[in-house]
């Protein structure tokens, strides 16, 4: 079954490792008949939410400010599948992705049913240890069993740091092969 499916990327740098990965898995979902939009958070304009509780109560947008989350707040509400793909920053999600999944908090308040979306992690590290990654892992984790999603995977790739690092390691394998599992 074909399914649509919206990317969503936490680097603010496109020739970067994880770009590289999220383009493995892009090409690969592709071919496979899937329909893929990608969201550049990293390189957006999404601000940080407020906690004003006036989602989706102005005009229809999921967000009272008028920043790139209202472009692709409703292909989320008609996508099958969400793949969040990025850098480790700090041990957990870069600041760009993160003010896109604190303001999913949209589809909540704004009683937008998103449930039983289909979901994936891809993720990249300069450090050797995978255990680096548990942050940025928990809080995928968390996150989306909040909004009843199933997570079909995650893509773990620690030791890269420079551009191109990535395809010294099976990330770039591991990323398209999670295109698989939808």
């Amino acid at each position: 079954m074909k399914k649509k499916i919206i990317v969503i990327t936490g680097s603010p740098r496109r020739n970067g490792n994880s770009f590289a990965m999220t383009d493995a898995f892009i090409k690969a979902a592709e071919e496979k008949g899937h329909t893929v939009t990608r969201f550049d958070a990293g390189l957006s304009k999404v601000g940080g939410c407020i906690a004003c509780d006036k989602c989706y109560s102005k005009e229809g947008k999921a967000c009272v400010f008028d920043d790139d989350f209202n472009k692709i707040a409703p292909l989320i509400e008609d996508a099958d599948g969400v793949i969040f793909t990025a850098p480790l920053y700090w041990y957990t999600f870069p600041g760009q992705i993160k003010n896109f999944i604190d303001k999913m908090y949209s589809f909540m308040i704004g009683e937008k049913n998103i449930a039983g979306k289909e979901c994936g992690l891809i993720v990249c590290c300069e450090e050797q240890d995978a255990s680096a990654m548990e942050g940025i892992r928990f809080s995928y984790e968390r996150s989306t069993s909040l909004i009843k999603w199933k997570s079909l995977g995650e893509v773990l790739v620690p030791g890269v740091l420079h551009p191109g690092d990535v395809k010294n390691t099976d990330g770039l394998q591991k990323a398209a092969a999670l295109a698989d599992s939808f």
